[in-house]
């Protein structure tokens, strides 16, 4: 038995070695395939980017968001790298049973290092493939994130684990049952009745269980290697190693997920500038290759764990969209095409081949054949990703959110749509009405900018205008960015005159443009069309930074002397504003409005008296919450006010659920499946809630038109409403409070500004 396991065991580990460092270069070469990205723009700050790792690593960061399964998974990551000792102690073991390592071998905190972690890592991945069992794609169907996943790999994987797990106790087990010497039952203070029931056995058969062990260890932990470096498409395993890199080169250096701003569209390693375009530059995605490198490897290390398709709202309502799937079929797609990019091979923007006959000779057909399919086109055209998956995303960021190796879904799905935009004009037809009303007119709906400001007509107090009442922004407070919805759409202007009249009774001084301002280009630049968003934001970064007199500078600093502060009451302006115009050269400081009433109430400005009774129930908006990470000041503003019964759906939060608006949807029909809005609105009426609330126009807009539906089905009770956060607080603090506590509030301090 000990010759044939040395044999079988040093073949395994020369050819397992041997074929783990050829697939190691065939990776590099591979992720190499994607374009560059800019100069920077993931390799800033190596120190913050490596902290980030050892924090993700070792603190689980984003796995633990899932109670159990983190734990289990962290004893199962960690015990993977922090046993590999284990290997060269069974190497030892094959030619001499009680052979133990130099130095550490006998090392009592060593042992039990040993005897924990291999316990907890075997515990850990029986956790796991229960938890696979229980979800498993058979049970629920599509509701299972592992539905599309491939199952087998997952089965191999987590059997290679258990197997390893048990060899590392029966070894340790069998080591003390060698070498025990009173007080060593220390080292063992798990395996201890195992320890005495070895001890009770011959030499012989104590060395033949030895030679049995740890070759089944060496076996199955080099199969495993030989597996994974002949098939590096493997995700479930790959990503044990792609993670840290994928890591260290995510978007944010500081560990931050990318939510928030959207990239500027880059060719070759440039941003491409659209007044004076380079004669070779790429518009977007329209073949694996424009990806960029980092884009390769993020969907090489995807681990095919669903967390992201259990939280998406596509998926969720019966759409085509699962972000594993879509992740899933471009890495397959990005490795059958692989050998023929290798050999040279790729296309011009014009079709033609760029490599000879002779350079791909040698490619296999299947490769030759991978490479004419569209990277966007219909099962009938062979296309790697169907047009409605493409259409189908809200950009809500769930996906980005729960995904555990900091995969950037949402920027690949913009890429492939720049393409359809910009490039083939393919894209849903009612969105190119709110796009041409947005080159004409500055808004979606495409209405004369006069009637930006006709909701002024209709509070009783004055609302300056810039450059009318007042000659710059020095002389207020606070811009308040109306948008586009809060000024022209109905059900979002009883939020701006509601919000006005806060700031006009807090005595906070506050001013809007005059109309000349443009829509912000949130949902252009999320459909695809990025010229369009740079127009719009261009003109729009110019127009702010002349009302806020941009010449005013201080000497020492270049700086304007006053804050650009803006409040704005859509989360899109919000996110745009603040997010995305400092790449348009606009830095301006940008709060929400709920952040401001917060703030205004924790002051003492703004003092909520009247009862407001009933169940209050509170939808997130994406763009507000899981993209900015403002989830306290609108459910602080609710609790401030009498009479109301808050309780939270069942999803919110970071694992709240769209309102189906976002990522340009507002403008599009949703035909595929059950309305995002509908099933939103669903989960909410499952409480009886008196009142539905929110902080956004676009989600307003969302669940009052489910509502009224639901209203006229006879689902909902009548009486039911869906206002916005800054409507509740009017409706509380109008009643005036006695003369004392008004003395009072007039005399407190202006607000701090809110950063």
């Amino acid at each position: 038995m000990q010759l044939a396991a040395i044999i079988v065991s040093l073949v395994l580990i020369a050819v397992g070695v041997a074929l783990f460092g050829r697939a190691l270069v065939q990776i590099y070469r591979f992720v190499r395939l994607g374009q560059n990205v800019p100069a920077g723009t993931r390799t800033a700050d190596p120190y913050r980017r490596a902290v980030t790792v050892v924090k993700e690593f070792l603190g689980h960061t984003r796995m633990n968001k899932w109670g159990i399964v983190g734990v289990a998974h962290w004893f199962v990551a960690v015990g993977f790298f922090s046993l590999l000792l284990t290997i060269v102690n069974a190497i030892g073991q094959l030619f001499k049973a009680d052979w133990i390592l130099p130095v550490i071998g006998d090392w009592a905190p060593y042992n039990v290092f040993v005897e924990f972690l291999g316990t907890m890592t075997t515990i850990g991945i029986l956790t796991l493939i229960v938890i696979r069992q229980l979800n498993r794609p058979g049970r629920p169907g599509r509701k299972s994130r592992f539905a599309g996943s491939n199952t087998g790999q997952a089965y191999f994987v987590e059997a290679v684990i258990l197997i390893v797990g048990i060899c590392i106790f029966t070894l340790h087990a069998l080591e003390g049952a060698q070498h025990h010497v009173d007080g060593y039952e220390a080292s063992f203070f798990v395996s201890y009745p195992v320890v005495a029931w070895f001890r009770g056995m011959d030499l012989s058969t104590l060395q033949n269980l030895t030679y049995f062990f740890a070759g089944l260890k060496i076996a199955t932990s080099f199969i495993w290697m030989i597996t994974v470096a002949l098939k590096t498409d493997m995700g479930v395993a790959w990503h044990r190693f792609l993670a840290f890199p994928n890591i260290f080169f995510k978007r944010e250096s500081d560990g931050g997920v990318a939510l928030g701003a959207l990239q500027p569209m880059a060719s070759n390693g440039q941003l491409v500038d659209f007044e004076d375009p380079g004669e070779d530059d790429v518009y977007g995605v329209s073949q694996i290759e424009h990806f960029s490198w980092k884009g390769i490897l993020d969907f090489s290390t995807c681990t095919e764990c669903g967390r992201c398709q259990s939280q998406c709202p596509a998926w969720n309502t019966g759409k085509p969209l699962s972000p594993k799937l879509l992740i899933m079929s471009l890495r397959d797609h990005a490795h059958a095409k692989a050998p023929y990019l290798l050999a040279g091979g790729g296309k011009d923007m014009e079709g033609n081949e760029k490599a000879t006959e002779e350079q791909l000779k040698d490619v296999p057909a299947a490769a030759l054949a991978e490479a004419e399919r569209p990277l966007i086109g219909t099962v009938e055209e062979n296309g790697v990703i169907d047009p409605d998956v493409l259409w189908s995303c809200t950009t809500c960021g769930a996906c980005v959110e729960q995904c555990p190796v900091d995969i950037e879904h949402i920027d690949h799905i913009v890429d492939m749509r720049r393409y359809q935009v910009m490039i083939e004009s393919a894209f849903p037809s009612e969105a190119g009405t709110m796009l041409k009303n947005l080159e004409k007119k500055g808004n979606p709906w495409g209405l004369a900018k006069k009637q930006r400001v006709e909701w002024t007509k209709e509070v009783d107090f004055e609302v300056p205008i810039v450059g009318k009442d007042i000659e710059d922004l020095t002389e207020v407070d606070y811009l308040y960015w109306v948008g586009c919805a809060g000024a022209l759409e109905d059900r979002a202007k009883k939020t701006t005159k509601a919000f006005a009249e806060l700031l006009h009774m807090a005595g906070v001084k506050f001013a809007i443009m005059g109309g000349d301002e443009k829509c912000t280009g949130d949902s252009a630049r999320r459909l695809g069309n990025e010229p369009l968003f740079q127009q719009l934001g261009q003109e729009n970064v110019a127009m702010l930074n002349m009302a806020y007199g941009e010449d005013d500078e201080d000497e020492s600093t270049k700086k304007p002397k006053s804050a650009k502060k803006i409040v704005a009451t859509c989360p899109h302006c919000f996110n745009t504003i603040a997010n995305e115009y400092p790449q348009l050269g606009g830095e301006f400081e940008v709060i929400h409005h709920t952040q401001l009433l917060q703030h205004l109430i924790d002051e003492g400005k703004l003092v909520p008296v009247t009862p407001v009774d009933g169940l209050i129930t509170y939808h997130d908006p994406c763009y507000l919450g899981r993209h900015n990470k403002v989830y306290t000041p609108p459910r602080e503003i609710m609790s401030a006010v009498p009479g109301l019964r808050q309780q939270e759906m069942h999803r919110h939060k970071e694992r709240g659920f769209c309102c189906g608006a976002g990522g340009a949807r507002m403008w599009m029909e949703e035909r595929i499946g059950k309305r995002i809005n509908n099933e939103r609105v669903d989960e909410a009426l499952s409480l009886n809630p008196d009142i539905v609330s929110t902080a956004c126009p676009f989600c307003l807009v969302m669940l009052t038109d489910s509502v009224n539906g639901k209203k006229n089905d006879g689902k909902a009770k009548e009486n039911l409403q869906v206002v916005d956060v800054a409507q509740l607080l009017l409706d509380s603090v109008k009643t005036p409070v006695d003369p004392a506590g008004t003395a009072e509030a007039e005399n407190a301090p202006e607000p701090e500004p809110v950063k």
